[in-house]
This record gives structure tokens, sequence and C-alpha cells, in this order.
């Protein structure tokens, strides 16, 4: 299996356990655990607007961060994600191979395609992982992720 190939299983994969933590974020996602830190809500919507930039870049050879504004219920940024989602995988299959290969403008400089979007892709999970330590102290459970949970023990 070639990077490019595996990239996309892997991407696939994780959108769906991605979507499993946001659909246990409860309306009222407006907790932190410090006055520094994003709320639920506002992390959620990062993942959404990464993964838009992401697939946006390597379609147009150009990174550009200018995320929408925030909707106001979770329900809407879980929508959001879930439409797309939906199409994400074939986005992705139909990169090119000289794309992938090749390189792209981040931010004024150019960047190796490849290595940039798995640093995202893990990015996209570091978030994720935010959010489950924030599913509990609001009301909610903790899906299985990369195995059981203690909400989710098999």
């Amino acid at each position: 299996m070639d990077d490019r190939s595996l990239f996309t299983d892997f991407w696939t994969k994780e959108s769906q356990t991605t979507r499993k933590v946001l659909s246990r974020m409860p309306e009222n996602s407006d907790y932190r655990p410090d006055p520094k830190s994003r709320t639920a809500q506002e992390i959620a919507w990062q993942i959404v607007c990464e993964e838009r930039m992401l697939i946006e870049a390597l379609e147009s050879g150009k990174a550009e961060w200018a995320p929408s504004p925030m909707p106001q219920k979770m329900k809407d940024v879980l929508g959001e994600y879930e439409r797309q989602s939906a199409e994400m995988t074939e986005r992705w299959k139909a990169v090119t191979p000289a794309r992938w290969d090749g390189a792209l403008e981040f931010f004024g400089s150019q960047r190796p395609t490849s290595p940039m979007a798995w640093s995202f892709l893990f990015d996209i999970v570091h978030h994720r992982g935010q959010i489950t330590t924030y599913l509990r102290p609001m009301g909610s459970t903790v899906p299985q992720v990369y195995g059981p949970s203690a909400d989710e023990p098999m």
C-alpha cells in the first residue's frame, strides 16, 4: 500500500472515531477545564475547520486558514462534521500522486504535502483526545477510541 492510500485508510477510520466522540458532546458544550482552555465546542469546531482546510489545500495547492464562524449549537457542529466527512474519503482518493508527493504553500512557504497531511491528522487526533477528557465532566460518556473505555468496556 502506498503512502497516500495508507493515509486515506487511516483518515477514514479516524474520522469515524472522531464522529463518535463528537456525537457524545451534549448541547451544552461550553465546558473548559481552565480559563485558558478552549471550550469543548470550540475544539470540535477546530477539528471541522482543520479537516476542511487540509483537503482544500491539497485540492488547490495552498493552505489558507480562514475558519467560518462556529455554529451556536453543538448539533450543528456535528451536522457539519457529518456532511463534510461523507465526501471526504472520495476527495482524498481524488488527490493525485503528483500533488501528494509534491509541495503545498503553507502560510508563505513551501512544505512537502504528505508529511503536512500526516501532521494535521495527528493534530486532529490530539484535539479529539482533548474532547474525550471533557466528556465526563460535561455529564456524558466516553466511547471506545482505540479500545474499550470505562463507559464501553466491550
